[in-house]
């Protein structure tokens, strides 16, 4: 995008993705400074990561970030979107960054019928409170998944992992 990127990773270890992203805060940083002829750092702000639930939300944060580029008014198409993952799972260009998912694999067994799948479900309309959700875990890297998950997850950590209710309770006589 032209103003943030986003990355779907699964990480092997716990600082596997922090690693990634400060290689890129040393090395591409450097390259786009010299190539480019400016100094100091490249983005606003720090990364923010997003512990996602995939057994419910993997195909829902594909779906969003593979059609980012046309909701934004980018492109027509997610084919057309030259940094985007949707040539490989959807259309089967090979692309030596994407390594594809354990749930992607288990769309279909044979390849073209998994890339006919993926296509199906990028062809239904994302939900909008999904795509809320979404937006909303990725800009305040809150944990995205279903109340399980977040209780497990919070526990796991000792702390919040999802924005707490607003407000309180004035009507019940606790609160008086």
């Amino acid at each position: 995008m032209t103003n943030h990127v986003h990355l779907l990773m699964t990480s092997h270890d716990g600082m596997g993705i922090g690693k990634v992203m400060q290689s890129v805060g040393r090395k591409y940083v450097r390259y786009f400074n010299h190539r480019y002829g400016h100094s100091g750092t490249l983005w606003e702000g720090r990364y923010r990561v997003t512990l996602i639930d995939s057994e419910h939300y993997l195909f829902s944060c594909m779906h969003y970030i593979e059609l980012n580029p046309v909701r934004a008014g980018m492109v027509d198409q997610a084919s057309a979107y030259p940094w985007s993952s949707y040539k490989c799972n959807a259309l089967g260009k090979q692309d030596e960054l994407v390594t594809p998912h354990l749930a992607y694999l288990g769309l279909a067994g044979v390849a073209d019928d998994r890339r006919a799948a993926y296509r199906a479900c990028l062809r239904a309309v994302l939900d909008v409170t999904t795509a809320d959700e979404i937006r909303e875990a990725t800009n305040r890297a809150w944990v995205l998944g279903c109340d399980r998950f977040k209780a497990e997850i919070e526990g796991q950590l000792g702390r919040r992992v999802a924005p707490s209710t607003r407000g309180g309770d004035r009507k019940s006589s606790v609160a008086r």
